[in-house]
């Protein structure tokens, strides 16, 4: 009887310890994932033509990461319906002041390239508590007040959050991606540029695709 103890004690050992190399294993996979991951779509920095450090995106000619967002009337919004168009991502929200600066230069520009069949898609990176309705409503209330304060004629995606992952999980705003007409990214900028960077990537976007 003690024997058998001992025998079911050692095999019950065993297979503890190979469960736990078996964790640890799919932990490593899963880590390695998650680290080529990031490789692959973060914001890095690398020396322009002068030499400087300027930071730019894996996603740089790549087909831009597909989604489909809320707009501010609940109604559902794909990138993929913008294809043939040329179309400025632009990840904001409504704390971030350098957002507050740049807006006005986006409502000009795509009011002088819109009929070259060009868009901007304000994606909304502001906190909503989907738990709590009452809470969740005055948060889209809040983000719709902002949109009507700064005149933001083009469309604003709630929920910018949930389609971070595959654009970077970049923290810096506000960020832009320019997707040309075939459903690349040409160029991305991130944090406040100037109107005219705005302007030369977005020429990039129309021009390309075709």
């Amino acid at each position: 009887m003690k024997r058998n103890v001992i025998v079911l004690s050692i095999v019950v050992l065993v297979l503890g310890l190979l469960s736990l190399a078996g964790w640890a294993n799919w932990q490593n996979r899963k880590q390695a994932a998650e680290r080529a991951l990031a490789q692959q779509t973060q914001a890095v920095l690398v020396p322009d033509g002068a030499g400087t450090p300027q930071m730019t995106s894996p996603l740089v000619g790549k087909p831009a990461p597909a989604f489909t967002l809320t707009n501010l009337k609940g109604e559902k919004v794909s990138l993929a319906s913008y294809k043939g168009k040329a179309v400025q991502l632009n990840f904001w929200a409504t704390w971030c002041a350098p957002c507050k600066i740049e807006t006005p230069w986006l409502v000009d520009l795509e009011k002088k390239y819109g009929p070259q069949g060009f868009e901007i898609l304000g994606v909304s990176f502001d906190d909503l508590d989907k738990g709590d309705k009452a809470l969740l409503a005055k948060e889209k209330a809040d983000i719709a007040k902002s949109v009507d304060q700064l005149h933001i004629p083009y469309p604003v995606l709630l929920d910018g959050d949930s389609i971070a992952k595959p654009y970077g999980d970049n923290d810096v705003y506000p960020t832009s991606y320019f997707v040309d007409r075939s459903g690349t990214v040409v160029a991305a900028t991130f944090g406040l540029t100037s109107k005219d960077d705005l302007e030369s990537n977005i020429k990039k976007a129309i021009g390309g695709g075709k």
